[in-house]
Formats: structure tokens, sequence, C-alpha cells
């Protein structure tokens, strides 16, 4: 699966690039060490753009990361249904127009992101090797996603909203193949996207004008990727550098070959 991602760079690049989006953010506290590394299983806050259905523009808002499964009312059953709606096969949304991503499939958002992060196993290797993945050349980019609102009634009887999201993945390009290689969702990615495809995201589009969208594979050379040192945990990198640097793993092959190199000598 996709959980992790990164940014790094400073959110408001965003309103830069979408010059007409509403900030309706809250008074939250951006601890950019913290957004170095963001999992989504854990449904953090996280600032998307998301186009109104209403018709009223964009609009730039902190949502939980994770659709909310409504359906269900027991609680540790929809967390545990949640973790599965991270994220959003693409291939999927218009094949079932019963499906849940259907519904929502005119409430779309893009989900700015400095990069995102993969892990690579190695055979022979304990433990696998986390990659940090990103559009060559673009300090921000945005991934495609699907939101919802929802209003739900606490033990006291109060009306709380929800505002969550999921962030749309593809098959995996011949560059992400090589690092996503393993696990029960395996050569997955980000839905990846060039700047045009992005913006055509949030207009008006029919459901045939969605699928170049579902269907676009960014080029493998459009990516940057490199191994870093750790995820999903905070010891000190030995280096002393950020989460998203680039680390050397001594001994580590090259993608594409998942046996340990072995010296000649």
């Amino acid at each position: 699966m996709c959980w992790d991602i990164s940014l790094h760079t400073d959110i408001e690049l965003a309103k830069a690039i979408f010059k007409t989006v509403r900030d309706e953010r809250y008074d939250f506290d951006y601890n950019y060490v913290y957004f170095e590394n963001v999992q989504a299983i854990t449904f953090p806050k996280y600032p998307i753009i998301y186009k109104d259905k209403e018709g009223s523009g964009l609009g730039l808002i902190e949502m939980e990361w994770g659709g909310l499964p409504t359906y269900l009312k027991d609680p540790k059953e929809q967390a545990d249904r949640r973790r599965n709606m991270v994220n959003v096969r693409s291939e999927r949304i218009l094949e079932d127009h019963k499906s849940y991503w259907y519904r929502l499939r005119n409430q779309r958002c893009l989900i700015p992101v400095s990069g995102t992060f993969e892990h690579r196993k190695v055979n022979g290797w304990k433990k696998k090797v986390p990659y940090y993945i990103g559009e060559a050349g673009r300090e921000l980019f945005f991934i495609p996603g699907l939101y919802q609102w929802h209003e739900m009634v606490d033990e006291h009887g109060e009306i709380h909203k929800v505002e969550s999201f999921g962030m749309l993945t593809r098959s995996a390009n011949d560059v992400m193949a090589t690092i996503h290689n393993d696990g029960p969702n395996k050569h997955r990615m980000p839905l990846f996207l060039p700047e045009d495809l992005e913006k055509q995201w949030l207009n008006d589009i029919s459901e045939e004008e969605m699928l170049p969208i579902f269907n676009f594979e960014m080029p493998s050379g459009a990516l940057e990727a490199y191994p870093v040192y750790t995820l999903r945990g905070y010891p000190e990198r030995p280096d002393g550098k950020r989460r998203y640097e680039p680390f050397g793993w001594e001994g580590l092959p090259p993608l594409g070959q998942d046996s340990p190199q072995q010296s000649l000598f």
C-alpha cells in the first residue's frame, strides 16, 4: 500500500500554483519535522485542495486521511476497514456504479506532496530498505484523490462533521515496480500526474474524460528515487540529515537486482 508521504515544502506554494484557491484551514500547527513523513494509516489531518461540488471554486482545507466507511457502525470495525481506504484504486472507480468510490467520483481533490516513500525488499536482508520518490524538477506536486463530508453523532448526542479523503493509486511503472516489490499490494504506486492532468482533475469533467487520467503512467525517467535511512520510527540518522535526504546503504544492489552484491575477492 502507498501509506507514507512527505510534505517538507512550504504549503503556501500550493496557493501560488492555484491562485484562486480559498484558504479554509483552521489554526493548524505545521510541524514540518512531523510532515517529513506522514503515515496515512494513522488518519492524520492533512491539507488538500478540493473542488467544491456546489461549484463555488477551490478550497485549501485540512481533512482526515482515509475514507470513512459510514456504512459500518462498530467503531473498531470501522477503523479496521478504514485502513484499507487510505488508498483508492483508480482502475476500479468507474467499474462498479454501486461502489463507495463511484458515488464520490465528482468529489475530487489534490493532495500536495514533496514526495512519497515506499519500501523495497532485498533478498537476504532482515529489513526492507525505505526509498523516497518524487517528481523530478518539481518542489511540490499533487496526487489526485476523492473526498467526502459526513456528519456523525457522538455518545452525547452532539453532531460532528467529519471530512476525509483517499489517495488514488495505479499499477506501478518500471522503476516503482522494482521498489515496491513485496507485500500483498506490491507493484502499486500513487497516481503521479503531470501538471496539466493535475489541474484537469479539478475541472468539470465527464467519466470519459477521467479515463485518460486514470490510465496515465508516469514515465520512470520523470521520477527521482533513492534510498533513505528509516520510516515509521524515529531513530537519529547517523549522518544527522533530514528524513527525506539520500542515505547510502552499504552493499545495496541496483534496482531490479534484489540479491545482495557479493565481493569477487
